[in-house]
């Protein structure tokens, strides 16, 4: 399939966690099939709900709230 931004690129489909992804490798859009980005919703609120409860996040040397992403499995 053919980048709908790059007309001489192709996507590259790749599968990161069960989910489909389709991106291109010349200006790195990201496309996704029906119900992959619900996928990813769904995912992420269930990464975000506290674990144990207490909500507690580290916090990073400058003070900022620190968490690793879902994401961070996709786009590696």
């Amino acid at each position: 399939m053919k980048c709908p931004h790059c007309p001489t690129a192709t996507l590259v489909i790749t599968e990161r966690s069960g989910i489909e992804i389709d991106y291109c490798p010349q200006c790195r859009g990201v496309w996704l099939d029906r119900g992959e980005l619900d996928k990813l919703l769904e995912r992420a609120q269930n990464e975000y709900e506290p674990a144990h409860g207490n909500g507690s996040l580290a916090r990073s040397p400058a003070g900022r709230k620190r968490r690793s992403s879902w994401l961070n499995e996709l786009f590696d």
